[in-house]
């Protein structure tokens, strides 16, 4: 599996993401109706990124271990590259234990539907910002 080693770099690299997928003013407008403020633990590299959509726009931190989430997932960096991909099934994963979630499941798999766009964006936003090592 090819994606950034360091934490830092990977951080970058889905914080970047996260910020052009949210760019997106459908995906923007149903994210902020949802108010969802959600906390994503990678390990392998290990970092953080809180995605907060409880204002009047959603404000990607990385590293922002201070707020509370509404909802918070765990996973290895790998299963969230391919995630965004479209590779991993949230359900299944959910069940094998290659992602742990802590709070109101239904909240996430009800913004499924809103973030699918996203899994055409992900290889786009690798192929335009230099990350194209990366693709699968």
């Amino acid at each position: 599996m090819t994606f950034p080693s360091q934490p830092q770099a990977f951080e970058d690299m889905l914080s970047g993401f996260f910020r052009h997928m949210t760019s997106d003013p459908d995906m923007a407008g149903k994210l902020l109706e949802s108010g969802i403020i959600i906390r994503f633990n990678y390990t392998e590299p290990d970092c953080q990124i809180l995605v907060d959509c409880s204002g009047e726009e959603i404000d990607v931190r990385p590293g922002d271990t201070a707020t509370e989430p509404i909802v918070e997932m765990s996973m290895k960096s790998e299963v969230a590259h391919k995630f965004w991909f479209g590779k991993v099934n949230l359900m299944q994963a959910l069940a094998r234990g290659q992602m742990k979630a802590r709070g109101p499941v239904p909240q996430i798999v009800k913004l499924l539907p809103v973030i699918r766009p996203a899994y055409k964006m992900y290889p786009e936003y690798l192929r335009e910002n230099g990350y194209e090592e990366y693709l699968l």
